[in-house]
């Protein structure tokens, strides 16, 4: 890199967890097009890079959520545009200090373009596309599943539509029946639990659900017994 000492790329590449086999990707990810504006010697900026790693974060979140989730294409797609927008972005850039490997022009530099959003994230989807064409798809894909299963652990339990109050409302048109739901199962360490949730109208199972909390599981159930309703 020419804009730090070696041990200093070194140490980055520590903290992203990837070391790169050309340099000179690297560099170029971490080069705003204002650095490579104002200097003399011809430098290439990260905004080629940057339009290639949102490719690859979009296919490489896209069959993570595809394999994990059972939604509706919908809500995949509300769950994806939540992961892979600039707000998120910047907040996995900030877990590895990404702004100050930045190689920034002057004016950019003062404009506070370290801790500016649309930089930072513009930043980090060049640094997915250097690593990418450095050490391919599945290099890619191990150092952007943490962010997302980061970010889904604080999150999963948002849901986009609350099926369980859907379903209420469906089921109080008929006063006889009743709604419930029962955790019939879990697995996996406690770290990582996963709950399986039937809802049952009276006594018969219309749906099941199985999350990473009981609530996320109950919407889940719910869901599916909407689903099955026609709803």
């Amino acid at each position: 890199m020419t804009r730090a000492a070696p041990e200093v790329a070194m140490e980055f590449e520590k903290t992203i967890g990837y070391t790169f086999q050309n340099k000179e990707y690297l560099s170029i990810a971490l080069t705003h097009s204002s650095y490579a504006n104002e200097t003399k010697e011809p430098v290439q900026n990260n905004e080629r890079l940057e339009f290639l790693g949102d490719a690859v974060l979009s296919i490489v979140v896209s069959d993570y959520l595809f394999k994990r989730f059972h939604m509706a294409e919908g809500d995949l797609t509300k769950l994806r545009a939540a992961i892979v927008c600039e707000k998120g972005l910047f907040t996995m850039a900030q877990k590895i200090d990404l702004g100050s490997q930045l190689r920034l022009g002057r004016g950019e530099e003062l404009m506070g373009g370290r801790e500016r959003p649309s930089v930072v994230s513009d930043a980090f989807e060049a640094l997915i596309a250097a690593i990418y064409l450095d050490g391919g798809i599945e290099c890619a894909r191990a150092f952007i599943l943490p962010f997302v299963e980061e970010f889904l652990a604080h999150t999963e339990e948002i849901t986009f539509k609350d099926y369980k109050t859907i379903l209420q409302e469906v089921v109080q048109q008929n006063p006889e029946e009743k709604v419930s739901y029962v955790l019939v199962g879990q697995t996996g360490p406690d770290h990582d639990k996963r709950f399986e949730v039937e809802v049952r109208l009276n006594s018969n199972v219309i749906g099941r659900g199985v999350g990473r909390s009981k609530k996320s599981a109950e919407q889940l159930a719910a869901k599916e017994a909407l689903e099955l309703m026609g709803k």
